[in-house]
């Protein structure tokens, strides 16, 4: 699970893991949780969105099944941003056969980004080499977590 500092991958995970939400602080490096889900056993690399440990997200992505991707929906200044952080990971041989899946996370906030301005901006519509899902959720209230891992396993369970 990747993403920009600050845009609630921690809390996505742990909300999963633990069913509550947890008090976290910046992830400098990864936290590593394996989730039972859908009769899948996912090992799932929440790893630190700041500039300098980006480059470790592509090591942590390599030998997975799925991409995720958690977006702060309320941060369009930036979009561009994980755009270009995505686009460097779609890009890597080692990934080619992988889904994507993208939590537009912070959906119960005034100025969230929708689905379509997050699909459009990030220009998802030109991806045609592997199947992706945006997912509008709140991971502080539990709206859109479980949808998101079913299209997850249901896609895994496809393959």
């Amino acid at each position: 699970m990747v993403g920009l500092d600050g845009a609630g991958k921690s809390t996505l995970l742990y909300k999963l893991k633990l069913g509550d939400v947890i008090s976290t602080i910046p992830t400098i490096g990864f936290n590593v949780e394996t989730i039972e889900y859908k009769n899948l056993s996912m090992t799932v690399w929440d790893v630190g969105g700041q500039y300098k440990i980006r480059r470790l997200w592509i090591h942590c992505c390599q030998g997975s099944n799925a991409i995720i991707v958690v977006i702060d929906s309320t941060d369009r200044e930036r979009i561009y941003e994980i755009k270009e952080e995505i686009n460097s990971l779609l890009i890597q041989d080692e990934l080619m056969d992988n889904q994507m899946l993208i939590f537009a996370n912070k959906q119960d906030m005034d100025g969230a980004m929708n689905t379509e301005e997050i699909i459009n901006f990030l220009e998802l519509n030109s991806i045609k080499d592997r199947k992706w899902y945006v997912q509008p959720c709140s991971a502080i209230r539990s709206d859109g977590i479980y949808e998101g891992f079913n299209w997850v396993a249901n896609t895994l369970n496809k393959k």
